[in-house]
């Protein structure tokens, strides 16, 4: 089973690039994006590929946020909402249930616009890690691809010494994501198989970023511990660029999945 998830920067921008082309080549089972940046009134039907079951969910603020998934199975249930403004108003969630796991579209706030926003990134990531819980308690298998809007390690970040103070790479931020995975047991499934250096999934468009390869890994697929058996094959797709961020596909045994 193979599941793709981009932050698109704009599903019309990335459509005009070929991403739509480009995802009927990969012909993935689940696809999830974020940062769609459009009202659902504002997409016909050629964003609605053929083979698939397609969820949009829009923000309140027009060319704003926004997440969706594809999935070649159609769920069992749908979920939206988080029944939290910031989430609800900015549709920052979607999760799709099947019958042996849910996955899930996330899109994380960024705090780099101001101090009022890296409190809101901080109180997001409070209310998640308690939905996270919740999540557990079902027993259930579950994975989230999305843009955390944060590096993790020193290895998931170019110039990690320049950035300790900057939105993304802040020591509170980070401890949260060790607390993910430390505590609350859950798996980053790209470095179940690739831990070099370098990977990165997000370029600034300032300057020389792509050229340079000075990028940041704030694009995962978080999995609960019962999966990590089930990673295959982990890639970032550099070949075509239809966002400053890069598709993160990730293929899962199925067999594995109980």
């Amino acid at each position: 089973m193979k599941i793709i998830s981009l932050n698109a920067n704009g599903i019309r921008a990335a459509s005009r690039k070929g991403l739509f082309e480009w995802l009927k080549e990969v012909d993935a089972d689940v696809i999830c994006l974020q940062e769609v940046r459009a009202q659902l009134e504002q997409l016909d039907d050629s964003y609605l590929p053929k083979g698939y079951y397609c969820q949009y969910v829009d923000a309140q603020k027009k060319g704003y946020s926004g997440v969706a998934i594809f999935s070649k199975v159609k769920p069992n249930n749908i979920i939206s909402s988080l029944n939290y403004e910031v989430s609800d108003d900015e549709a920052r969630y979607l999760q799709f249930d099947f019958d042996k796991f849910s996955v899930i579209s996330l899109y994380l706030p960024s705090g780099s616009s101001s101090e009022e926003r890296q409190e809101v990134k901080y109180e997001f990531m409070e209310v998640f890690e308690a939905h996270l819980l919740k999540l557990q308690e079902l027993k259930k298998p579950f994975i989230i691809c999305g843009d955390w809007n944060i590096a993790h390690t020193k290895k998931d970040i170019k110039n990690w010494r320049g950035n300790q103070k900057n939105s993304g790479f802040l020591p509170q931020e980070r401890a949260w994501l060790d607390k993910l995975f430390d505590e609350h047991g859950l798996v980053d499934a790209f470095r179940v198989i690739n831990n070099e250096e370098h990977q990165y999934t997000w370029w600034s468009n300032r300057g020389q970023a792509w050229a340079n390869n000075t990028g940041w890994r704030i694009d995962y697929q978080i999995i609960t511990p019962d999966l990590r058996k089930a990673v295959k094959d982990v890639s970032v797709y550099k070949e075509q660029r239809f966002s400053d961020h890069a598709p993160l596909i990730i293929k899962f045994e199925e067999s594995n999945f109980v």
